[in-house]
């Protein structure tokens, strides 16, 4: 009887260790993106995205693989330099979508910004950002 307790206190723990290492990962990308926002770091930022991420600024939607959004976001960081980014709202959706919501402000305004962060093969990453100007 001490060992089927002892086993299934193991099971238990080990249990835990897998749902807390699944909600730093999610934790990790929603602070390493914001860190490569407010930095201008398309190199980091790109490394958060999915193959092919859907990207979209102020209305006009592309869908691009990393290498192409790495270059996509290296021109907006170069035309909007970060003066602030700060998270508004975060959430997930009833199909398991992580998304933040935030406010990019540069020199000239600002942007919401809506990301979609998507599980795929036990990762987080980036599945779609949309920049609106306000």
């Amino acid at each position: 009887m001490k060992i089927h307790y002892t086993l299934f206190a193991f099971l238990i723990l080990v249990m835990s260790i897998g749902v807390l290492s699944v909600a730093e990962s999610q934790t990790d990308v929603i602070n390493n993106l914001r860190a490569a926002l407010k930095a201008g770091s398309s190199r980091d930022l790109v490394k958060l995205f999915n193959n092919q991420v859907e990207m979209s600024f102020d209305g006009e939607k592309s869908g691009y693989s990393r290498t192409q959004a790495e270059f996509v976001m290296r021109d907006f960081f170069r035309k909007y330099p970060c003066t602030e980014f700060q998270y508004i709202h975060q959430g997930s959706s009833r199909q398991g979508l992580t998304y933040v919501i935030g406010k990019y402000t540069y020199e000239g305004g600002s942007f919401r910004v809506l990301v979609y962060i998507k599980k795929i093969n036990n990762d987080y990453l980036i599945d779609l950002m949309d920049f609106s100007k306000e």
